[in-house]
């Protein structure tokens, strides 16, 4: 054969390839997502297996979204993490109607009934309109298309942060591995729920039955279960689908398509891409129209194939969702109406307590297994010693118990006329059962706790993750599963240990390759530079959340300071300055600052207490001695509230309050509101006729038009740091 007709027979064999994967793409999407299947199953296969064979003999023909690609490789030793473009966020959450008249109330009110946010249509009231659609009952998964084609799959994670599961998303048949159309964005980062269909799930758990093995629990944890295996050929075996509900980031190509404006619309728009959207969701108007929504699904849920917990309701325009925002971690401008928590009847068969990262006693009723909720509970919370005498809990009762979506499940009552001759009420032990130190109780709290701290191997655990997480210590890698075994192992049992860890140790643990070894001894190694705020709060005080630390840091800028300050003196001096401002209500102006804002008696007893426990300043004098450092400065708390009431606070921002709305081009949020802060001004959250300047980035929302209305200066990031006598970084660059 001549050359010409071998390179002839090559470009007929890619181009029949290339045939049979567009064919595939269309029987897949036809079958998976539209339920509409074109051709049998046999013809299927006969198209799969000869475009297998065609890329067994012609390797080079193989492409990254061909459907031969869907079943896994060799396992991977880890799942990798991701971090996300766009942070996934949680919802909040709505239970009954009047929940959901207020939040039509609050973003009416929020929007001022804003043409964004109205009807076009001006024969149409003026309630807002909301997208509804389907809360799932699966695992929240981010898929990333770069030119149309799949390149990343990533879990939720803690919203920032995910897991890598590319792999096995690519297992899933309904998701595409190339969008259709001519002109893909160049970047698309589709947000949705992988999930389990009820059919599927049975016949799963029959299948696991009649070969002995272990039963899932709930199609979601069977979702979750199968997606993050380590191998996606395992995956590959499980019947997953996939629902899409929104997009995080996104970019054009230069011949594309833009994004929709409405929420609506993007859902619309991502079914002609072949991504799989629910057919359950709609425009209503109003409170009323996402009422009835919510009642037609709860008419529908038992008919459906999958498992769902509520609805979820978003303002459909997006310029309406700008001008929203957000609130901590949740966006307003969105809403989960969850369906009422289902109950069931079962029995106490024995009640025992837990400890808690802080250590926290808390009674746990193990019961009767029962299925409620979606799951089968065998344990439900009891809270506190007086919860069980309030309710009259005992060993032996029958009990309803509650479950609602992911809520750990309790104890609602007893059914006092079931109860047993030989129920047994329950008696708090007096020693920790991890530890064996001993369980106090404080004369004005309700919970009781192990007084073991970090020799308590149960707190241990949980202190060493707290201590690790993004926000404290931020030691990345170092997870549940190495932590378990490196206390269990007795590898480490104070944080000052990690910092001792090398890499044949770590790599020694199960699932911990070299790589990943070396990786986390560098991240503990980083770790050793960190901040005062950083530290306070990864040492896990009680009440010490991540702005507290904040405050206790900049308020008293050394460490030792803090601890060996005279708690009781430094409360009784903030009340003391607190009722002299009461006294000069009429003169806000003449205001004293007063020190330690935000730090109430409850956390200042608890800091006292952490400070006076001998084994708590030991663990920092370990953790300083293996190299951990932050920037210190002195500072005296009491006398800088006393002469800022004679002379003023210092810094040129004294006495000015400020606003921030939108993004700034260099400074977050929390540098901005630092910078401010330590140049003596004060950031609120709303704008009112005190507040003195509103710095603006872009995309700044309504705090922006308030300023205008109210006269008060609108600056950007550059005169808010010239006020301060600041520049950028970028800033001195361009000077020079």
């Amino acid at each position: 054969m001549s050359d010409l007709d071998t390179a002839r027979g090559e470009r007929e064999l890619e181009s029949k390839a290339r045939a049979l994967r567009d064919d595939l793409a269309r029987y897949n999407r036809a079958y998976h997502t539209l339920d509409a299947p074109l051709v049998s199953d046999a013809e299927y296969d006969r198209a799969f297996r000869e475009l297998q064979a065609i890329e067994a003999a012609h390797p080079e023909m193989q492409t990254p979204d061909s459907p031969t690609q869907r079943v896994g490789g060799a396992p991977r030793s880890d799942l990798p993490s991701v971090r996300h473009d766009v942070p996934m966020l949680s919802l909040s959450n709505a239970f009954d109607d009047d929940d959901i008249v207020a939040f039509d109330r609050r973003i009416a009110e929020a929007l001022d009934a804003s043409a964004a946010a109205r009807s076009i249509d001006p024969e149409k009231n003026d309630a807002i309109e909301y997208a509804a659609e389907l809360k799932f009952d699966g695992l929240a998964v981010s898929l990333r298309y770069e030119d149309g084609l799949l390149t990343q799959a990533a879990t939720r994670g803690d919203g920032s942060v995910g897991e890598d599961v590319t792999p096995n998303v690519k297992t899933i048949a309904s998701v595409p591995l190339r969008l259709e159309g001519g002109h893909p964005p160049r970047l698309l980062d589709v947000r949705g729920e992988v999930l389990m269909f009820h059919a599927d799930f049975d016949a799963i758990n029959r299948h696991q039955r009649e070969a002995g093995g272990k039963e899932f629990v709930n199609p979601r944890n069977a979702a979750a279960g199968s997606l993050r295996q380590l191998d996606a050929r395992i995956t590959a075996k499980r019947p997953l689908h996939f629902f899409a509900y929104g997009v995080g980031r996104f970019e054009a190509s230069p011949t594309g398509d833009v994004l929709p404006d409405r929420h609506s619309a993007l859902l619309a728009w991502c079914r002609t891409l072949g991504i799989p959207v629910a057919d359950q969701c709609a425009v209503v108007k109003g409170a009323s129209g996402m009422l009835d929504f919510y009642r037609t699904i709860a008419q529908q849920r038992a008919g459906l194939p999958y498992g769902i917990d509520g609805v979820v309701y978003k303002v459909d325009a997006y310029a309406a969702q700008r001008q929203l925002g957000f609130v901590a971690r949740a966006p307003r401008f969105a809403i989960a109406h969850k369906f009422p928590a289902e109950e069931a009847i079962t029995v106490i068969e024995h009640i025992d307590v837990q400890v808690g990262r802080t250590g926290a006693i808390t009674p746990v009723a193990r019961l009767a297994p029962i299925f409620v909720g979606g799951a089968t509970v065998t344990n439900a919370t009891l809270h506190n010693e007086d919860e069980i005498r309030r309710k009259d809990i005992r060993t032996g009762d029958t009990v309803i118990v509650r479950r609602a979506g992911d809520v750990i499940p309790e104890v609602l009552r007893v059914v006092i006329e079931k109860r047993p001759a030989n129920a047994v009420e329950f008696t708090m032990p007096s020693q920790c059962p991890v530890c064996g130190s001993a369980i106090v109780r404080e004369a004005d709290e309700a919970v009781a706790r192990c007084s073991g701290g970090l020799v308590c191997a149960a707190q241990r655990k949980q202190a060493l993750l707290h201590f690790a997480q993004r926000r404290a210590m931020d030691i990345e890698g170092l997870g549940e599963k190495v932590v378990d075994q490196l206390v269990e192992r007795r590898l480490v049992q104070a944080p000052a240990d990690l910092f001792a860890l090398d890499q044949a140790t770590l790599a020694s643990l199960d699932r911990m390759a070299d790589k990943s070894a070396k990786n986390l001894v560098e991240a503990i190694e980083k770790a050793k530079q960190t901040t005062l705020a950083r530290f306070l709060f990864a040492l896990g005080i009680r009440h010490v959340g991540e702005e507290v630390a904040r405050v206790l840091a900049r308020e008293f800028g050394r460490l030792d300071a803090l601890l060996d300050a005279d708690w009781n003196a430094l409360v009784e001096h903030k009340r003391a300055l607190q009722k002299e401002n009461a006294s000069r209500r009429d003169k806000a102006d003449d205001a004293i600052p007063v020190p330690l804002e935000g730090i109430g008696e409850e956390i200042a007893r608890s800091i006292a207490l952490f400070a006076a426990e001998q084994h708590n300043r030991e663990a920092i004098a370990r953790m300083r001695a293996v190299g951990i450092t932050w920037a210190e400065h002195d500072v005296d708390v009491a006398a800088r509230a006393s002469s800022a009431s004679s002379a003023g606070a210092s810094g040129p921002l004294a006495g000015r309050t400020f606003v921030l709305t939108g993004t700034l081009p260099d400074l977050t949020r929390d540098d901005a509101k630092a910078r401010i802060e330590e140049a003596g001004g004060k950031v609120v959250a709303s704008v009112s006729k005190k507040t003195d300047y509103v710095v603006a980035g872009d995309a700044a929302g309504s705090k922006s038009d308030k300023a205008v209305a109210l006269n008060i200066p609108v600056i950007d990031q550059e005169a808010l740091l010239l006020l301060i006598g600041q520049t950028t970084s970028q800033e001195q660059s361009d000077a020079r």
